[in-house]
Formats: C-alpha cells, structure tokens, sequence
C-alpha cells in the first residue's frame, strides 16, 4: 500500500479544499517571510552602511534628512555648509578624523561624491582595480555601479546636475574612471567617488560658461571670484570621534553654538527603525492570526475527511493497515499542503519584494533587500511544521477512537 499515492489521491478528489488550504496558508508564509526579508535587509543596511561614522555635520533643517542624505545616500541634503568653518570644527581635539563630502551631480543616477582618500576608510573600501584619485576630473567607482553600468578602467562620462538621472542639464567637464572598488556590500558600491576639487571645479566651469554668455554680470562679479576659497562649500562632514565621550557634549556643542546642525547616525537610524516597528509589528501579527486560520482551515479538512470516510479508513483496517498507516495517510495530506504552501509562499515573497522595489523609485540604484538566510527560513518552516503536526494530532482523535465494528455494521 502506497500511503503517498492514497494521500494525494485523497487531496485531489477534494481538490477545491485543497487549494483554498493551500491558498491561506501560503498567504501567511508570504507576509512571515516578507517581513522577516524587509527587517533583516533594513537592519542590515543601517548596520552595515553606518561605517565608524560617529557624527554627521551639516547644515540645519531635519537630523534625520541629513543622515539619510549623508549616510546611507537615501535623500536630498538639507542644504551646504562653509568649508573653512567646516575645517575649523574638524581641529577640535576631540575629533580623531573629519572627512568632508561634497555632493549634488550624478551619472545614470548614480550619486558623485566629492571627498577626500579618508572616506574609504569608513567602509573599509579597498581598490579592485585602478589606483585612487590624484587629481581632479578622476572618479574611483563602486563594484555594483561599475557591474550595472558595465565601466571600466580609462572610461570616461559627464554627469548631470542634481540627484536624479536627467539628460537636460548635463555638465560639459568629463569624469574619468581610474579605479574600481571591491565589493564591500555597503553604499559605497554605488557610489561614484571623486575628490571635492572635481565638484567645485564641474560647478565653477558651470558658472564661467553662464557668466561667459553675460559678460557684463561677469565683470561685476569679478571681485567674487578673487574670494573664491572662502566660497567654497561642502554638503556636511563626517567626524569619527577619538573616544565614544565627545558624543554627550561635543553634538549639543555644535547645535547651540553655531549654525550648523549635529546628528548621530545611530540614534537617528535607531528612531527611524522604532517608528517602522510598529508596522513591522502589526503586519507581523496578522501573519500570525493568518496562519493559525490557515491551521484551523487544515484541521477542519483533516477531521472532516476523517468523518466523511470512516467507512473506507475502517475497510482499511480490516484489510491489515495499521491505525499508524492511517495516521501517516493523514500527516502526509497536511505535510503536501504545507510544502505546497511553503513553496508557492517563497515564490511569491519574490516576486512580491521584486515588483515592490520595481514600481516603488526609491533611488537606490541597487538591490537593498538582501538575501532571507537559511535560519530566518528554516525559524518559520519550523513555525509551520508545528502548527501542522497541531493540526494533524487534533484531528486523527477519531482515527483513535474508532470502533471498526460499528462502522461497518452502521454503513450496511
């Protein structure tokens, strides 16, 4: 006696059941599963993008814009800062190392950054090919931006201004690619690194050419340029602190004793995440109530089979099967439905969060979700396979109870 091929034979003929089982329960997988991919990828981005970044300076408005423009390169800055006073914040003896970045332009909507060679150190970034930047119009690239635009070493490109891809207002200056970064699964994969002078320069060109067209406006602002240097700016300044201390006093410091603004990455991410929580939460919940319907859904299918055919399971017995043939002839009805379940649950958790990131422009100009790993997996198909074992020991109770005799003689 074949139990498998008696079991799906025994689904098929119920096949409506069946699918509406299969339906419900795979419906909770989903939302489990995607949840669980959304926090793991969102953690893992905070985490992971946050480098040794101890503070983030630039200027006022939202702490949360500056550090989602600055950091994790999500947003719009709130606006540029003077260099030379960005320079006279960075030789406080509390800070180890300040880096500024300067940024406004992009390429294919790849974001250009200007800095200095120390930025790499918060990513731990090491060069896969190439050498760095020595000079300006010179861009060192990231591995999953130069894997998707297919660049390469000695190539060159004009970016445009602004923070979306636009072929209207593009710089005339080319970039030049000299280096190429290893992977490091952070945001700077996807980064077009330059040094500021590249950025200044692109926009003083910008400026000559429209002063160029108004040779008036240009002698008037002659005096201007000869007051270049201090002219200059940058989006905000990224502090790695010498001791975790200079966070209690040096952060309030800034914020009240000058027009610059202070953020701490990880108090600013960590709010950001426990206002999502609550939604992460809810959907979790619901997954939860979906999944104990889909439970329930299974045990009533189960019983009711049982009672349905109680005459066929005692012909059964009568021919030799054990009751533990029978009971597996059950398990395995619900262990087809729960595989099935699991399987079309997966699948659509991927399609899903694809077409979510498709149809949703987040900008990011890279695969953010990250992969669910074997143990988030395996946590909810042990979740799953509990609730089915429940509903399968609930609903072999008339299996156990049978009283073969009665049976037969009532069905005659």
């Amino acid at each position: 006696m074949n139990i498998w091929k008696i079991s799906i034979k025994n689904l098929k003929s119920k096949s409506f059941y069946t699918f509406l089982s299969i339906i419900i329960l795979a419906l909770s997988i989903t939302l489990l599963l995607g949840i669980q991919q959304l926090k793991s990828s969102f953690q893992y981005q905070m985490d992971n993008n946050l480098g040794d970044i101890d503070l983030v300076v630039g200027a006022k408005g939202s702490p949360l814009q500056l550090i989602l423009a600055s950091v994790l390169h999500l947003d719009n800055p709130t606006g540029n800062i003077n260099y030379n006073e960005a320079k006279k914040l960075s030789k406080t003896p509390l800070i180890k190392s300040a880096v500024p970045i300067s940024y406004g332009d992009n390429y294919k909507g790849y974001r250009i950054v200007g800095t200095t060679n120390e930025f790499f150190s918060f990513y731990n970034a090491e060069l896969e090919q190439g050498r760095m930047v020595q000079k300006s119009m010179e861009v060192v690239i990231g591995s999953n931006l130069a894997e998707q635009l297919n660049l390469k070493i000695g190539d060159t490109f004009t970016s445009s201004h602004g923070l979306v891809e636009n072929t209207i207002d593009v710089h005339d200056d080319k970039l030049t690619v000299v280096g190429i970064l290893k992977p490091t699964q952070k945001v700077i994969d996807r980064l077009i690194i330059t040094n500021l002078q590249s950025v200044w320069d692109v926009h003083n060109h910008e400026e000559h050419n429209e002063h160029e067209n108004h040779s008036k406006e240009l002698h008037d602002h002659e005096h201007e340029h000869e007051h270049h240097d201090e002219d200059k700016e940058i989006t905000s300044l990224l502090i790695r602190f010498r001791s975790p201390a200079a966070l209690l006093t040096f952060p309030r410091k800034v914020n009240e004793s000058s027009n610059l603004q202070a953020a701490i990455p990880r108090y600013e991410l960590d709010r950001l995440y426990q206002y999502t929580s609550v939604g992460f939460k809810t959907i979790t919940w619901i997954a939860y109530l979906i999944l104990i319907i889909s439970g329930i859904t299974i045990f009533i299918n189960l019983y009711k089979m049982i009672k349905e055919r109680a005459f066929d399971l005692a012909l059964l017995r009568t021919y030799g099967a054990s009751n533990f043939q029978i009971i597996k002839m059950v398990a395995y009805e619900a262990l087809i439905v729960a595989f099935s379940a699991f399987a079309l649950g997966l699948i659509l958790v991927k399609i899903g969060l694809h077409l979510m990131l498709k149809f949703t422009n987040f900008g990011f100009k890279q695969n953010i979700i990250r992969e669910l790993s074997i143990q988030d997996i395996s946590q909810i198909g042990v979740l799953v396979f509990i609730m089915v074992t429940l509903s399968v020991s609930l609903a072999i109770y008339p299996i156990l109870k049978m009283n073969i005799s009665t049976i037969l003689s009532n069905e005659k």
